[in-house]
């Protein structure tokens, strides 16, 4: 099944820096390079044709409630093409109004989130749609089955007390260093903050967290990802913060991986 890059260039729920609106742009101008190639690790070919499509960014205005609006309707156009899309953030409060897309077509699904962060807070200085919040509405409003978390070093008392709440699944980087691995579930929602991964590896984002998933620890979680992969959001890329356009490359990387698995099933 084709996959529909989406660009979602929003970072006005931002609650440290913006930049991450300029994402998109940075993440296309390194997949399709030609420094490297479309072929993922696994031999898929993504340049091959109906494999992997690029619907542009979308409009979004600053207000969130027309931002939502306008991910959310932009989203669903894709899904009602019978294809899976990829998001490219953008801050994490755009998940919200992807998954609200998602959950309409397939109902609710499991959910693997990759994060430094639980963004779980009920409200983050005053604001119930923060990209520190999304997956507390998420939960909320059911759009879930299961919220799976992996990457997790940076939990505050109220998140852990949300997490309880919601029943999430937290793989933090303590159990992962352990080796523990989640149990996933199709069908499947990905959303990878790069923040998740340590930042000697993506120095580019808003909120840097020692001591994350390096990037072959992630590679290897998608890899082993079961089918299908609905659909996958790749946020929290802020080109302000980037290093000689490292972390663009490993986004790219990302979404190349990602895109391989979600286009095989």
């Amino acid at each position: 099944m084709a996959v529909t890059l989406i660009g979602a260039p929003y970072d006005a729920a931002s609650s440290f820096l913006r930049g991450a609106a300029e994402a998109p742009a940075k993440i296309r101008r390194a997949l399709f390079s030609p420094a490297g190639n479309l072929w993922t690790e696994l031999g898929a070919d993504l340049g091959a044709l109906g494999v992997l499509n690029d619907a542009g960014d979308l409009t979004i205005p600053d207000d969130p409630a027309g931002a939502r609006v306008a991910i959310t309707s932009g989203v669903r156009a894709a899904l009602d093409r019978a294809e899976r899309p990829l998001v490219l953030g953008g801050d994490h409060a755009v998940t919200l109004p992807v998954m609200e897309a998602v959950h309409a077509v397939h109902g609710p699904v499991t959910i693997l989130h990759v994060d430094a962060h639980p963004d779980l807070y009920n409200e983050f200085q005053g604001d119930r749609y923060s990209h520190a919040c999304p997956f507390a509405r998420i939960m909320e409003a059911g759009l879930a089955r299961r919220l799976v978390q992996v990457g997790i070093r940076a939990a505050t008392g109220h998140q852990r007390e949300q997490a309880r709440r919601f029943g999430v699944e937290t793989v933090d980087m303590a159990a992962w260093t352990a080796g523990a691995r989640p149990t996933l579930a199709a069908p499947l929602y990905v959303s990878v903050d790069l923040d998740g991964l340590d930042p000697a590896f993506a120095p580019g984002v808003s909120h840097r967290e020692p001591g994350g998933l390096t990037v072959r620890d992630l590679i290897g979680l998608l890899h082993a990802l079961p089918a299908p992969v609905v659909a996958a959001d790749v946020v929290e890329f802020n080109p302000r913060r980037d290093v000689d356009g490292v972390t663009a490359v490993v986004a790219a990387k990302l979404v190349k991986e990602l895109a391989g698995v979600m286009a095989a099933a």
